[in-house]
């Protein structure tokens, strides 16, 4: 196996649910040595989130877990015990990343706020994620991730016109949020390599949110236009540029849809050949792109009717060749069972886990070519590394780690 681009970076991984998990995932994947510090009267609550194995969780069987803390180790460790932190503190003194993404303060009131962690170690990086940020007004208010998306701005100006907000999914900010941290981490480590200097990273999740609203609020500073308007929010259809047809159809069998996307007339022709050019395409109201905007909704009806008494897959096939966009709207399923591109690309891969068996994982994006990441191991057991990780690191011996085991340090 080629050497990994993160290979001897060692990363204390403080983090919990979703956010932090997929930063440190992504560093974990690409070679970084992630020590995930666990309690276990305190876990991660998407270790007993489903879906999990079995009739019952235990902490190891969630597929939830496992798929976003692969290639981690986990140790055991109460940090609420002196001997506890003190080990803590000796491990951040040997690594070279921390991340959180607790309510801000939360490690200051651990004592270990920036400042604490560089008299352990002077160029130690710490990464923060969390709502708000570390100062201002509001940083000590507490969200989730749709929260974060809400009031960053993107919940206003997602949905179908006329209808309320939809918002962006079940944590669109916690995993856009891990990975912006991702990115800053690997920025702090090159700074880092040149000038010798950690520092710390506050990361904010309604901040990263707010900076995905750009042609909003280009639209409203320069033209006076608020988003929700008549016609606002698009849905699936194009606001910029403003084609049609541009949609999702049905197709045969439930819950099949296909989306099309026609961005020239030339493309629009071509659609027509592809349907066996029925009469209503050489409708003049479909003759330009400009009309076709104006009566999409017959439009959308016509290409509805052609769609829906086809297969999805034929479809897109057909299109396709025809040099039309359009794709399959896949399920969860469609994406492991049919799909022949990630089959091609051996995007889905088997690693092995105690309690789950053979997992399936998703492969890594981006690829580098001469040193790809790699899939190591699934995730880890509860403490499952807690000797393996106290030895290496810290030099203890099996006497020393009997001895915190028995004072309740690792738990």
């Amino acid at each position: 196996m080629a050497t990994l681009p993160l290979q001897g970076v060692r990363v204390i991984d403080l983090t919990w649910i979703i956010a932090g998990p997929t930063a440190t995932r992504f560093l974990g994947d690409f070679g970084a040595d992630v020590i995930k510090i666990e309690h276990e009267q305190a876990v991660d609550p998407i270790r007993l989130g489903r879906p999990i194995v079995g009739d019952h969780p235990t902490l190891n069987n969630s597929g939830f877990f496992n798929y976003i803390n692969r290639n981690k180790r986990s140790v055991l460790l109460n940090v609420r015990h002196p001997f506890g932190m003190d080990l803590l503190k000796r491990l951040i003194a040997v690594s070279d990343v921390v991340i959180e993404n607790f309510s801000a303060g939360t490690l200051a009131s651990w004592d270990l706020d920036y400042p604490k962690l560089c008299e352990i170690r002077e160029d130690i990086i710490y990464c923060s994620i969390s709502g708000f940020g570390h100062t201002g007004r509001d940083s000590e208010n507490t969200t989730w991730g749709p929260t974060a998306q809400a009031l960053g701005g993107l919940t206003l100006t997602s949905g179908l016109p006329g209808k309320p907000p939809a918002g962006w999914g079940y944590s669109f900010m916690d995993h856009t949020a891990g990975y912006s941290a991702t990115i800053a981490i690997l920025m702090a480590l090159h700074h880092r390599n040149r000038t010798g200097e950690g520092q710390h990273i506050d990361l904010s999740q309604v901040e990263a949110a707010t900076v995905l609203n750009g042609p909003a609020v280009l639209d409203r500073t320069v033209n006076g236009r608020t988003w929700r308007r008549e016609g606002l929010p698009p849905g699936n259809r194009a606001w910029e540029p403003a084609v049609a047809p541009h949609n999702t159809y049905p197709c045969l069998g439930d819950d099949r849809w296909i989306a099309i996307a026609v961005m020239t007339q030339a493309e629009w022709e071509a659609l027509g050949r592809a349907m066996a050019e029925p009469p209503w395409v050489s409708d003049e109201r479909f003759a330009s792109n400009a009309s076709r905007l104006v009566h999409q909704d017959i439009l959308d009806k016509h290409i509805a009717d052609w769609t829906s008494s086809r297969h999805d897959y034929e479809t897109m096939e057909l299109l396709q060749a025809a040099g039309v966009r359009a794709a399959v709207c896949q399920k969860p399923s469609d994406r492991v069972e049919k799909d022949p591109q990630l089959k091609a690309r051996d995007w889905w891969q088997r690693l092995s886990h105690t309690e789950l068996g053979n997992t399936v994982h998703d492969s890594i994006a981006p690829r580098l070519s001469e040193n790809p990441g790699a899939l190591r191991k699934a995730s880890p057991l509860i403490g499952e590394h807690t000797r393996e990780v106290f030895a290496e690191a810290l030099g203890l011996t099996e006497a020393e780690i009997d001895e915190f085991m028995e004072a309740g340090v690792f738990m």
